[in-house]
């Protein structure tokens, strides 16, 4: 069993990766239209489905998701929901390593073949998510340890550099009483939901909790709003749209004289670059467990057939295919995948709680 401190570590991975992705040009295309009111709201949403979830979890300690919903669902029902959360979990790592590819062509090489940046990604991690869960969590320790500092000093950079636009967040924050949309919801909601890997991670949890909920929601407002306003300070709030990747280009602006290397880029590339393989990793970690318990019978506990290899060879081809993709296909499947999680994530908060109820009921049959 792992101490408790691996809950924040969970929280904090899919906190500092979002920065990368669809979250802030999700948010920044709606800045006019409810973004800062949806950072607003997803505070106490993201807290209350995050205390629900533990709770729920915590009804069954020791145990993935697999279990649960194998020993109190019948078997159709609760193959077709592992199946669903699968494809969840495999497309929340998938999109990760394919904006990275993209990133990493557009930012710092583009004579490297895609196709060779993708396959070496890919090695990293299918090796990686064969491990035990321990030890991805002991690793998420390490990276996080070494990665934190390195991204407060380029918040500060950014911050206090004096080409840094006050005005352009001013004119956005007159905005605010916009009411948000579903998607500008679901997109600032997504910076809360590390604490759904438990589904597979709280196998290796004593019993998972929650202190100081409240500086967790102030830490979540604090990065959603750096995430937006950060860019829009740089690129102003118009041409703040026209960027890809906002957060990359705006740590191309940046310069230090304390480092080897002069421009930030290289090493806030380098500094994601680790933190989105690790995500990936425990992404699809998850995701592998969940199709795993696929072939796990309520009687047997064994497997009948041991799927892993045939699994991650599935993961790498779609994700070849998908990287042949063009940037609009990519924008709008990952701006899909946000608005759907939001659901499934409800979903999978509200099948716990009929299987503890089921559980229940059965003790006293």
């Amino acid at each position: 069993m792992v101490k408790n401190k691996y809950i924040y570590y969970l929280f904090l991975i899919n906190a500092l990766i979002n920065v990368i992705n669809f979250v802030p040009r999700g948010l920044i295309a709606q800045r006019f239209n409810g973004a800062a009111m949806a950072i607003v709201v997803s505070v106490p949403i993201g807290l209350t489905l995050m205390y629900l979830c533990v709770k729920m979890m915590n009804k069954f300690p020791g145990e993935g998701l697999p279990e649960i919903l194998n020993a109190n669902f019948p078997r159709l029902v609760s193959k077709v929901m592992l199946f669903g959360h699968t494809l969840f979990w495999y497309f929340a790592g998938l999109i990760t390593l394919v904006a990275f590819v993209d990133v990493t062509m557009r930012y710092i090489t583009s004579d490297v073949s895609p196709l060779l940046i993708m396959v070496g990604f890919l090695v990293v991690v299918c090796l990686a998510i064969r491990l035990t869960s321990e030890s991805i969590l002991y690793g998420l320790e390490v990276l996080i340890v070494i990665n934190v500092p390195i991204i407060i000093y380029v918040l500060f950079k950014a911050l206090l550099n004096p080409m840094f636009s006050w005005d352009a967040v001013m004119q956005v924050i007159t905005y605010s009483l916009k009411a948000p949309s579903y998607g500008a919801i679901a997109q600032a909601t997504f910076i809360f939901t590390g604490y759904l890997n438990l589904a597979v991670f709280n196998r290796v949890f004593d019993k998972v909790r929650i202190r100081q909920l409240w500086l967790i929601g102030i830490f979540g407002f604090l990065t959603l709003v750096v995430t937006v306003f950060i860019p829009i300070g740089y690129q102003g709030t118009i041409n703040v749209e026209r960027h890809v990747y906002p957060w990359f280009s705006t740590a191309d602006v940046l310069r230090t004289k304390n480092f080897i290397i002069e421009r930030v880029l290289f090493f806030f590339y380098f500094t994601y670059l680790t933190l989105s393989l690790v995500s990936s990793i425990i992404h699809w970690h998850v995701a592998l467990e969940m199709f795993k318990g696929l072939f796990t019978t309520k009687e047997k506990k064994k497997r009948k057939i041991d799927p892993e290899w045939w699994m991650i060879l599935a993961f790498c081809a779609a994700a070849l295919i998908l990287m042949n993709t063009n940037q609009f296909v990519r924008d709008r499947a990952g701006l899909l995948y946000l608005d759907g999680r939001l659901i499934a994530e409800m979903i999978l908060i509200f099948s716990l709680y009929l299987a503890h109820k089921r559980r229940r009921a059965k003790k006293r049959e």
